[in-house]
């Protein structure tokens, strides 16, 4: 079931938004939806065998905000 969802958002952003979603053929809708989806996720993923690898062979700062990463990259890819 869909539920219409009013936001108040720059203008200038929306534009880039619209120009954004209307270059990859999908609609500002489903953008806006699957970044909510995304951001929400709190399920475990798949870690793959590579990946599992590497693990623990990056030193992280005892500062990094590995949600306000995740968050900003989310942000930069789909706007």
């Amino acid at each position: 079931m869909t539920t219409k969802l009013t936001l108040t958002v720059q203008k200038s952003t929306i534009e880039k938004a619209k120009s954004y979603a209307k270059q990859t053929g999908r609609s500002l809708s489903e953008l806006v939806e699957k970044y909510l989806e995304t951001i929400t996720l709190n399920e475990v993923t798949t870690v793959s065998s590579k990946l599992r690898g590497i693990v623990g062979a990056v030193k992280l700062p005892d500062d990094f905000d590995d949600d306000a990463e995740l968050h900003d990259y989310f942000e930069r890819k789909h706007l």
